[in-house]
């Protein structure tokens, strides 16, 4: 998969999960206040992240990982 495949498959689940356009899923753009996450749909998040691409996502790590950039960097180093 190519990292931007990889782009398209997660922001096509998480615009349908969390019912944004796919349009506002920049990579700049900070995860947390795009998606107006409060911690239990971060849950809601990291879970659907690791069962759509079955990378694991720990605690430490998701701390780091602050817009959609890092997060598509993140899942493709592991995935690519």
């Amino acid at each position: 998969m190519t990292k931007e495949e990889l782009i398209k498959k997660v922001n096509a689940a998480i615009a349908e999960e969390f019912e944004v356009e796919e349009s506002v899923l920049v990579p700049d753009a900070s995860i947390k206040d795009t998606l107006v996450l409060d911690s239990l749909s971060l849950v809601d998040l990291v879970a659907l992240i690791e069962s759509l691409t079955g990378v694991k996502i720990s605690g430490n790590e998701l701390g780091q990982i602050l817009t959609f950039s890092a997060l598509y960097d993140y899942l493709y180093s592991r995935i690519g």
